[in-house]
C-alpha cells in the first residue's frame, strides 16, 4: 500500500469515528447541561494483542507483540453519569509466524491506528473514587507496513468492537489519576507474499488496552 494510500485511509478513519461521535452524542448534548463537561486524560498504556490466527497453505500461526505508547482520550458528558469518549494513538508491533512448513518467519512491523467510541456510565461522579464502565465501536488501520521476510504484507482494516472498565481517582477539584483496561475484539486479514507464493491468514488481534494516566476536567 502506498503511504498516499495509508495517509487517505488514516484520515477516513479519523473522520468515521469523529462523524459516529457527532451523531450519537449531538442529540443528547443540545438538552444537556452539565458544569464542566469535558475530560481529556494523557495515559501511557500497555497494549497487549490476545491473539489467534489460521494461516492458508503454510499452516503455523501468526505472533504479535506487545507495545507501549502514550495515548490521548477526549470525553464529554452527556449528563453527570453518562460520556462519550473518543480514544485516539497508534502503536507499533512487531509480526512473526510459527510453526509454519518454512519455520518461523520474521514478518516485520506494522503500525496500528485504533479510533474508538466508547459510551461510559460513571457510577460515582461526586465521590473522590469514580469508577465507570463504557463499551463501543472501533476501527483499526494499518499502516507504515515492514514485510520482513515477506516481499510484501497487506493488511485489512479491521471494524470491532470494545469494552471498558476503569477509575478516576480524585486529586483536587480539576485533576485526577486515571486507572483504566480495555478489551478491542477485532480481526483482520493479511494477505503474504513471500517465498514465490500468496498466502492469507485471517488474524483475530482481540487486544488488551492497559493504562494508567491522568484526567483533566475542563
Amino acid at each position: 500500500m502506498e503511504v498516499w494510500d495509508e495517509g487517505i485511509f488514516v484520515v477516513s478513519g479519523i473522520h468515521f469515528v469523529v462523524l459516529l461521535a457527532t451523531v450519537l452524542v449531538a442529540p443528547v448534548a443540545v438538552s444537556a447541561e452539565v458544569d464542566n463537561p469535558w475530560l481529556v486524560r494523557l495515559r501511557g498504556i500497555s497494549v497487549v494483542p490476545d491473539e489467534s490466527s489460521t494461516i492458508s497453505a503454510i499452516g503455523g500461526k501468526a505472533t504479535v507483540s506487545n507495545s507501549y505508547v502514550p495515548e490521548l482520550d477526549i470525553s464529554y458528558f452527556l449528563s453527570d453519569r453518562v460520556a462519550a469518549e473518543i480514544i485516539l494513538g497508534v502503536s507499533n508491533h512487531d509480526i512473526g509466524a510459527t510453526g509454519t512448513s518454512a519455520g518461523n518467519l520474521g514478518l516485520g512491523s506494522v503500525w496500528l491506528l485504533p479510533p474508538t467510541l466508547n459510551l461510559q456510565y460513571h457510577f460515582a461522579p461526586e465521590g473522590k473514587f469514580r469508577p465507570y464502565l463504557g463499551a463501543g465501536v472501533n476501527l483499526t488501520l494499518f499502516f507504515n507496513v515492514e514485510p520482513g521476510a515477506a516481499n510484501s504484507i497487506d493488511y485489512d482494516a479491521a471494524f470491532g468492537f470494545s469494552g471498558q472498565g476503569g477509575a478516576d481517582i480524585a486529586l483536587n477539584e480539576e485533576w485526577a489519576l486515571n486507572l483504566d483496561i480495555k478489551k478491542l475484539f477485532l480481526s483482520t486479514k493479511a494477505t503474504i507474499a513471500a517465498l514465490g507464493t500468496t498466502v492469507t491468514a485471517d488474524v483475530d488481534l482481540h487486544p488488551y488496552i492497559i493504562g494508567v494516566g491522568f484526567a483533566r476536567r475542563f
